[in-house]
């Protein structure tokens, strides 16, 4: 691998809650490993101790450099915000290139204000799409897509789907899983966490829930449903379900079935070793699709769509919908026949080498494309 940066000298990192920290955190280390200055802002969308610190220490992710201090809001407000405090912020670092991940509202925020001010920018995980207008993230993807120079893709599906979207082919990279070189950088010592014995657990003796979604978790509805199909799983399988701040409240007020335990949300590595010793996971998370496909554990998804269908069609994913009947039946199946681990092309953990190789190599697009680049 080339040593030697040829068309980049200073790259700012930008993380904002906690999916990000599992993707930026190989991603600087790699530019870093090649001699990049490599300057990491925390727009702070998630400021927390359960959501940010505790991350943060298992990952071994250093101080960000510029802390912006946002917290929470409605989308616009918090969108906002970012964009008021990263755009001075970005002037007076003057950066070759911003490199954003994931589909949260910093993502799209700071790419807005990136795409405006003149620095490359580079979105990781690009072309991921449910194509579910109703998700605030496929709005902030789509969109971070469309004001990006470098598209670099985690799976071949979204690579083909930029390709489909008219982009220049000299932007697009497909470069495998940043996730899964997080995954494969802490799996040894995630396997050394107690987290089994704290709550009297064996490997492979009980089922792992995640829910988070606003779709499934702001409709009383819904979630009743869900925790109904729960409640039925649990009499075959007991469930833990590590309590994210957003269901907290309602979860409290609709009650939880026998069988289903909640406990304090997990830091990186605890998530991992329940994830890992899990008989099955049942999430809403997709972030989870991912590591379970990587890990080989049953996965069935509580969602009707997924940005991540390679994890359907090469994992150990199965898409179940919010259908209590049809959850119920999904998972009985996948107990009794798990599906056969199978691990995607370039989710090897080499994902942020060949991000660096992009970035500073001159493997990508060199300056970003107008609006006739695409029609």
């Amino acid at each position: 691998m080339a040593t030697t940066n040829t068309t980049m000298t200073r790259i700012v990192c930008v993380a904002g809650a906690r999916p990000n920290y599992m993707k930026i955190k190989p991603v600087m280390d790699a530019l870093e490993r090649r001699g990049a200055e490599v300057l990491l802002v925390h727009t702070g969308q998630h400021y927390d101790e359960s959501m940010n610190g505790v991350f943060f220490r298992d990952l071994g992710l250093r101080p960000p450099d510029h802390f912006l201090g946002v917290g929470s809001g409605s989308h616009a407000e918090q969108t906002g915000r970012v964009m008021t405090a990263f755009e001075p912020l970005l002037a007076r670092l003057a950066p070759d290139a911003v490199v954003v991940v994931g589909d949260i509202n910093s993502t799209l925020a700071c790419a807005l204000v990136t795409a405006k001010a003149g620095p490359l920018l580079a979105h990781v995980e690009a072309g991921l799409r449910s194509r579910d207008w109703g998700m605030p993230e496929e709005v902030n993807r789509v969109a971070t897509d469309r004001v990006s120079d470098y598209l670099l893709a985690s799976s071949p599906d979204a690579a083909d789907n930029l390709r489909a979207e008219g982009y220049r082919a000299d932007q697009v990279h497909l470069v495998g899983n940043v996730m899964i070189d997080t995954l494969f950088a802490n799996l040894e010592r995630a396997r050394q966490s107690d987290v089994l014995r704290r709550y009297g657990l064996t490997r492979g003796g009980y089922g792992l829930v995640t829910l988070h979604r606003p779709a499934n978790v702001d409709d009383p509805g819904v979630l009743a449903g869900l925790l109904k199909a729960l409640g039925v799983i649990a009499e075959h399988c007991p469930l833990l379900l590590p309590v994210h701040p957003r269901a907290a409240g309602r979860l409290t007020e609709l009650g939880v079935p026998g069988g289903l335990r909640l406990v304090p949300p997990a830091g990186y590595l605890d998530f991992i070793a329940l994830q890992d010793a899990a008989r099955i996971v049942l999430t809403d998370s997709g972030g989870v699709q991912e590591e379970t496909t990587a890990l080989g554990v049953p996965c069935v998804t509580l969602r009707d769509n997924t940005e991540r269908p390679i994890t359907v069609e090469q994992g150990t994913n199965v898409l179940a919908g919010r259908d209590p009947e049809r959850i119920t039946a999904t998972v009985a199946r996948v107990l009794e026949h798990p599906p056969a681990p199978r691990r995607p092309a370039l989710w090897d953990g080499r994902a942020s080498e060949r991000i660096a190789d992009v970035l500073l190599t001159g493997g990508g697009a060199a300056t970003r494309p107008r609006p006739t680049d695409l029609i």
